[in-house]
């Protein structure tokens, strides 16, 4: 008798666990990222220092090319700046190792990186990776002292 009384109060609790379960899951998997494409920064700024290390091409999706080394591109969310950077990648064989970048603001609020990282899904390359600046560049790069473009 207790467990028929109990019944709709546990089909409850399993329905709303599933549907929690089934929110944290497609929160997740709204980014066209995967977690093994995000590159620390320290990481990226080894292979720049490094001379005998094989260079990633660096391209800078936001306001400014801060990185050394990196191509300006300009934000992603523009039009016209979403072509540059389709004819930069043309020009790139699809197994090329990329790094993106825009390092305007965090992730959750950044209008650059996901335009930029599903294009590079969409032209099928097979090594790319954004650069995980969780705050900002200034934060995350430049005061860390990491290398820098001259200007």
């Amino acid at each position: 008798m207790k467990i028929t009384k109990q019944l709709p109060f546990l089909l409850t609790v399993l329905l709303m666990t599933a549907i929690s379960f089934s929110s944290c899951g497609q929160a997740t998997s709204a980014e066209p990222w995967t977690a093994n494409q995000l590159m620390p920064p320290s990481e990226l700024a080894k292979m720049i220092n490094d001379k005998n290390a094989s260079q990633p091409v660096v391209l800078c999706i936001g306001p400014g090319a801060v990185i050394k080394g990196s191509i300006d591109i300009g934000p992603a969310q523009e039009k016209e700046n979403l072509a540059k950077l389709k004819e930069q990648l043309s020009k790139l064989p699809k197994d090329a190792n990329i790094v993106i970048y825009c390092g305007c603001c965090p992730f959750a609020h950044c209008p650059n990186v996901r335009p930029a990282f599903q294009m590079l899904k969409d032209m099928k390359f097979t090594n790319q990776k954004l650069l995980n600046l969780s705050t900002n560049i200034k934060t995350d790069w430049i005061d860390k002292g990491y290398p820098v473009a001259k200007k």
